[in-house]
């Protein structure tokens, strides 16, 4: 984080799922409920360091399929919220793992209820203000077909895009931030 600070980069991800998967993350904390504390950790440390932060929330297919989603990313966002106090330097990137880096994208209604419902456990668990205030941005798959429907949605505040920002199609994606105001 202070090297971060030191070469002026103002953001970080954090909890990203392939971040936790193929760096081993998730092995530093064996229980999965520790490796969202170590996430909620990281969150508090960046912040208190001066970035701003990406916090990505997400469940896995097993878990949608067993009809966990909320309870997952709702865990999730709890270990972030024990940590901190102040959610002015904090957007949720909810990734739904299985869609990440598979062509796979919720359709714009998953979407749009994930985002609901994290909107709602802020505003219950940490204040009416936070859920208001906080981006809730989309990042699964996110590509230039997609993205007019999703942005459409109430909750999708924008996306965290990936591979999509290396193809012509990131204009696409970029323009979408329009469709709330047209």
């Amino acid at each position: 984080a202070e090297m971060l600070v030191n070469l002026g980069v103002p953001w970080v991800i954090l909890g990203h799922s392939e971040r936790r998967s193929l760096m081993g993350e998730s092995t530093l904390n064996p229980l999965p409920f520790l490796e969202w504390q170590f996430v909620g950790e990281k969150v508090a440390y960046a912040l208190a360091q001066g970035l701003k932060v990406i916090a990505c929330v997400g469940e896995t297919l097993e878990q949608r399929e067993a009809g966990s989603t909320m309870a997952v990313v709702a865990e999730q966002t709890k270990a972030i919220a024990d940590k901190i106090k102040d959610w002015t330097n904090v957007v949720v990137a909810y990734e739904p793992v299985w869609a990440i880096g598979t062509g796979k994208v919720a359709s714009p209604a998953q979407a749009q209820e994930v985002h609901a419902n994290l909107r709602d456990w802020l505003k219950t668990n940490v204040s009416p203000e936070v859920a208001e205030s906080t981006r809730i941005i989309y990042g699964g798959s996110v590509t230039g077909a997609s993205c007019k429907e999703l942005a459409a949605q109430p909750d999708v505040d924008g996306f965290l895009v990936g591979g999509a920002s290396l193809k012509p199609e990131f204009i696409d994606i970029i323009n979408a931030a329009t469709v709330k105001s047209a």
